[in-house]
C-alpha cells in the first residue's frame, strides 16, 4: 500500500485529537472560571529506510498547557459569589487531595459547609472546611476573610468564621486534571498567598474566545478534508496503476 496513506491518515487522526480539545473549549464557554486548553501540532520526521530520501514528516498533537489570561468579571450580587481579582486560585478539597479552581460560585451544603457548585468543600487558610452558621448572612472581604451574622443577631455580633485559602503557585507547576481542576505537578498543597485578592459578588467567566474557537474548528475541518482528499487521490492512483499493470500483463 502507498505509504502516503499512512502519513495522511496519521495527520487526519491528529486533527481529530485537536478538534476534540477545541470542542471541549467550546463546550465550556459558559463555565465559570474555565481555563482554555491549548492544542498544538508538532512535526516528527519519519526515519527513512535504506535507499529512501527523508521526505516524509508525521505529526503529533499535544496539549502543552492552558491559557491563564483572566476572563470577564460579571457582577452577580450574590453573597456567596466571589472572583479572583488578578492572579490566584481558590483551594478546594477533592477525593484526590487539594485542588485549585477559579470558579467562585459557592453554596452551603446540608452539613453547613461552604462548597463549590459541584459540592467540593472550599478550604480555609488553615486547610480545613469552612463552617457556615445555619441561616447566617455571609460576607466576603477582599482578602478572603469570611464573616457571618446569625439570623436575628445584633449587627454588632458579627463573627469572623475563617479566611479563604487563596494561593498563587507558578503557572508552569499546575497540571489540569480530568475533573477540570488544577493541581501541582507533585500533588503537594500550596501555601496561602496573602497578595491574592477577591472581588465579592462577582464571578469570573470562562476565558475561551468563542469566535476564535469557532474559527479553529472550521480550519481543522478543512484540514481534515484535505487529508481525506490525499487518501482518496492515493487510492485512485493505486487503482490506476494496478489497471495499467493488469493491461500490460
Amino acid at each position: 500500500m502507498d505509504r502516503i496513506l499512512y502519513t495522511a491518515s496519521n495527520g487526519a487522526a491528529r486533527i481529530l485529537e485537536q478538534q476534540s480539545v477545541i470542542a471541549n473549549n467550546m463546550a465550556n464557554v459558559a463555565t465559570t472560571g474555565f481555563r482554555e486548553q491549548m492544542a498544538i501540532y508538532r512535526s516528527v520526521p519519519v526515519v527513512p529506510q535504506a535507499g529512501e530520501l527523508p521526505t516524509r514528516v508525521s505529526t503529533v498533537a499535544s496539549t502543552p498547557g492552558s491559557h491563564f489570561r483572566q476572563g470577564i468579571m460579571a457582577e452577580t450580587g450574590h453573597a456567596l459569589d466571589a472572583a479572583i481579582a488578578g492572579d490566584g486560585w481558590f483551594a478546594v478539597q477533592t477525593p484526590q487531595g487539594e485542588a485549585y479552581t477559579r470558579a467562585g460560585e459557592f453554596a452551603v451544603n446540608e452539613q453547613n459547609q461552604l462548597v463549590t457548585h459541584t459540592g467540593l468543600p472550599v478550604l480555609s487558610a488553615d486547610g480545613g472546611p469552612i463552617e457556615i452558621p445555619e441561616r447566617g448572612s455571609v460576607t466576603f472581604a477582599t482578602d478572603g476573610q469570611i464573616s457571618a451574622l446569625g439570623a436575628g443577631d445584633n449587627p454588632r455580633d458579627i463573627q469572623l468564621l475563617a479566611q479563604l485559602k487563596l494561593v498563587n503557585p507558578p503557572k508552569d507547576q499546575l497540571v489540569r486534571g480530568d475533573d477540570g481542576l488544577f493541581r501541582t505537578a507533585g500533588g503537594q498543597p500550596v501555601q496561602p498567598d496573602e497578595t491574592v485578592k477577591i472581588a465579592p459578588g462577582f464571578i469570573e467567566k470562562s476565558n475561551v474566545n468563542p469566535a476564535a474557537a469557532m474559527v479553529a474548528m472550521i480550519s481543522n475541518a478543512r484540514q481534515f478534508e484535505l487529508q481525506m482528499q490525499v487518501i482518496k487521490n492515493a487510492s485512485t492512483n493505486e487503482e490506476r496503476g494496478n489497471s495499467i499493470l493488469s493491461a500490460a500483463g
